[in-house]
C-alpha cells in the first residue's frame, strides 16, 4: 500500500526544531520506517539537496497536498525521474500565509523520456552533505495518516477534483487569469520557469565582442559614400551642397557673391569675414575723404564720436568677460580699464568709450595729458566723462602699478606724429608694455611706430586701413556711413555686418 503514495505531493511538519517540508514522495521503507522526498522545500525555500529522508519519529503531522495520476506511468522511486521531469504534470509547492500548501502546476511537454537535474544542481548536490535533520519516517505512521486523511471531507473534494481533471485529458488547470486553454500561462513558463540555478555565472566578454567590430572598415564605407554623394564638397561659393543645415534655405536662390565691396584703387590687403565676405582696405587718404563727405552729409563729429565709443565699449566689454564677469553676484570684482589718450580726435574717441564703459560699472582711469589749448570736441567728452564715476589723471605716476584688465591705446594719430617725441608719449608706451595688460586699439594709425604699443585686437572704422601685424586681431566696427556716401568717392559698398555692429576681419 505505501507505494501507492509514490510522487504525491505531502507536507511534513517535523515540529519547531526541523520545521516543515514540502515535496514529492519518492521513496518509502517500511523495514527502516523512513520516508524520502524529492526536490524539497524548507519553510518555503528549496532546498540545496536533491532529496531529503525523515524517521517516523521526528514527524508531528503530515498532510497530502495532492495525489499522483492513476494513469501516470512514471516510477516515482527512481531519484532522477521527479516531478519535474517531461512527462505528466510538474507541481512547485510553496507556503502560503496560513502555513498551508500552495499548489502551482507547470505544464512541460508529453515526452516520457527522464530528464536529469541541471549539472550546477549536480555540482551542488555532490559538494552538499545531507544534515542530521533530514530524518526518517515509518511506513505504518504514513499509512495511518493517508488512512485518517482519506475519510476527511476536504480529501475527497480534492480528489473528486483530480479524477474530474484526469478524466479529460484536454481541459487545462483552473484558470486564474481567464485565459482560454493556459496560453499566456505556458508563455509565462516558457519566459520565467527556467531554474534561477540554471544561470551561467560568466561575465559577458564586452572586450572580446568589441574586436569583433571592424570600425575602420565601416568608416571607409561612409568615407566613401559621401564621396560619391559629394556631401563633403565645400568652398566652392557656387556649388549648392547637397544637404542643408538648419538655417539654410532649401529654396532656389542667386548664387551668393562673396566680393560686394571694391574700391576704386588697388588693394595692398584683403580681409573677410567669418562668412566669408571679402572686406578690401583703403588707403588713410581715402578713409580720410570717406569721414569728410559724411560730415558734409549729416554725419557730423559728435555722432561719430558717439557711434565709435558705443561701438568700441561693446568690443571692450565683451573682452572683459561679457555677463559672466559684468553682473551683480560679481561686485568684488568689478574690472580695470586704463585708457591712454592723445590730444586729438582719436583721443576724444576713446574719452567717449570710457564714458560708456564707466556707464556700464567699469572702473576706467583716464590718462590725457595736460594741454592749454584743447580741441571742442575733448572739451565736450571730457565733461560728459567728468559726470560717471571714472578717474581723470595727466601725471602717468598716478596710473596703477598693479596689471589692469585692459588697456585701451588711443595716443597715436598719422596727423600729429610730433608727438611721438613728448615725454609723456614715451612714458606712456612704457607703462603700457611693463604692465602687461592686454592692449585694444581704437582707429590705429597705419604706420608702425618704432616705440609703439603692440596690441592684441585693433578696431578699424567703416573699412579697415592695410594693418600690419603689430595691430593684432582685427575688428571692423559700422558708425553709420549711408550707402550712398560711399558711391559717392567711388567704392561699391555691401554691408557685410549683418546683425551686428562689430564683427571680426581675417587677413584673406
Amino acid at each position: 500500500m505505501a507505494t501507492d503514495w509514490l510522487g504525491s505531493i505531502v507536507s511534513i511538519n517535523c515540529g519547531d526544531s526541523l520545521g516543515v517540508y514540502q515535496g514529492r514522495v519518492s521513496a518509502v521503507d517500511q523495514i527502516s520506517q523512513t520516508i524520502s522526498l524529492t526536490r524539497p522545500f524548507h519553510n518555503g525555500v528549496k532546498c540545496l539537496v536533491p532529496e531529503v529522508t525523515f524517521r517516523a519519529g521526528d514527524i508531528t503531522e503530515l498532510k497530502i497536498l495532492e495525489i499522483p495520476s492513476p494513469g501516470d506511468s512514471q516510477h516515482f522511486g527512481d531519484l532522477h525521474q521527479t516531478e519535474f521531469g517531461p512527462s505528466g504534470v510538474g507541481y512547485q509547492v510553496g507556503i502560503n500565509q496560513n502555513g498551508m500548501g500552495k499548489l502551482v502546476k507547470k505544464p512541460t511537454s508529453s515526452s516520457s523520456a527522464p530528464q536529469n537535474i541541471p549539472k550546477r544542481t549536480d555540482m551542488k548536490s555532490q559538494d552538499v552533505a545531507i544534515s542530521p535533520q533530514q530524518q526518517q519516517c515509518s511506513k505504518s505512521y504514513v499509512d495511518r495518516h493517508v488512512e485518517s486523511l482519506s475519510q476527511s471531507k476536504s480529501f475527497r473534494r480534492r480528489h473528486n477534483s483530480w479524477s474530474s481533471s484526469s478524466r479529460h485529458p484536454n481541459q487545462a488547470t483552473p484558470k486564474k487569469s481567464g485565459l482560454k486553454n493556459g496560453q499566456m500561462k505556458n508563455k509565462d513558463d516558457e519566459c520565467f520557469g527556467d531554474d534561477i540555478e540554471e544561470i551561467p555565472d560568466t561575465d559577458f566578454d564586452f572586450e572580446g565582442n568589441l574586436a569583433l567590430f571592424d570600425k575602420a572598415a565601416v568608416f571607409e564605407e561612409i568615407d566613401t559614400y559621401e564621396r560619391r554623394s559629394g556631401t563633403r564638397s565645400r568652398g566652392v561659393p557656387n556649388e549648392r551642397p547637397a544637404r542643408y543645415r538648419h538655417d539654410e534655405n532649401i529654396l532656389e536662390s542667386e548664387p551668393i557673391v562673396y566680393r560686394r565691396i571694391t574700391v576704386p584703387h588697388n588693394v595692398s590687403k584683403e580681409f573677410c569675414t567669418d562668412s566669408g565676405l571679402v572686406v578690401p582696405s583703403i588707403s588713410y587718404e581715402l578713409h580720410k575723404k570717406l569721414l569728410s563727405v559724411a560730415e558734409k552729409h549729416g554725419l557730423t563729429l559728435e555722432r561719430r564720436l558717439e557711434m565709435t565709443g558705443v561701438c568700441a565699449s561693446q568690443m571692450a566689454l565683451t573682452l572683459l568677460g561679457g555677463p559672466n564677469r559684468l553682473n551683480p553676484k560679481n561686485v568684488h570684482q568689478r574690472p580695470t580699464v586704463a585708457l591712454l589718450c592723445g590730444p586729438h580726435v582719436k583721443g576724444a574717441q576713446g574719452i567717449s568709450c570710457g564714458r560708456h564703459l564707466a556707464n556700464h560699472d567699469v572702473q576706467v582711469i583716464l590718462f590725457l595729458p595736460n594741454f592749454v589749448k584743447m580741441l571742442e570736441s575733448i572739451t565736450n567728452e571730457l565733461s560728459l566723462f567728468s559726470k560717471t564715476q571714472g578717474q581723470q589723471v595727466s601725471s602717468l605716476k598716478d596710473l596703477p602699478t598693479s596689471p589692469v584688465d585692459l588697456v585701451i591705446n588711443c595716443l597715436d594719430c598719422p596727423e600729429n606724429a610730433f608727438l611721438r617725441d613728448q615725454p609723456w608719449y614715451k612714458a606712456a608706451v612704457a607703462w603700457a608694455n611693463q604692465n602687461r595688460a592686454p592692449v585694444l586699439s581704437i582707429d590705429p594709425p597705419v604706420h608702425e611706430v618704432e616705440q609703439g604699443i603692440d596690441a592684441k585686437w585693433s578696431l578699424a572704422l567703416g573699412l579697415p586701413l592695410p594693418l600690419g601685424d603689430h595691430a593684432g586681431r582685427v575688428y571692423l566696427c559700422d558708425i553709420g556711413i549711408p550707402q550712398q556716401v560711399f558711391q559717392e568717392v567711388g567704392i561699391n559698398y555691401h554691408s557685410p555686418f549683418g546683425c551686428k555692429f562689430v564683427i571680426p576681419l581675417h587677413s584673406a
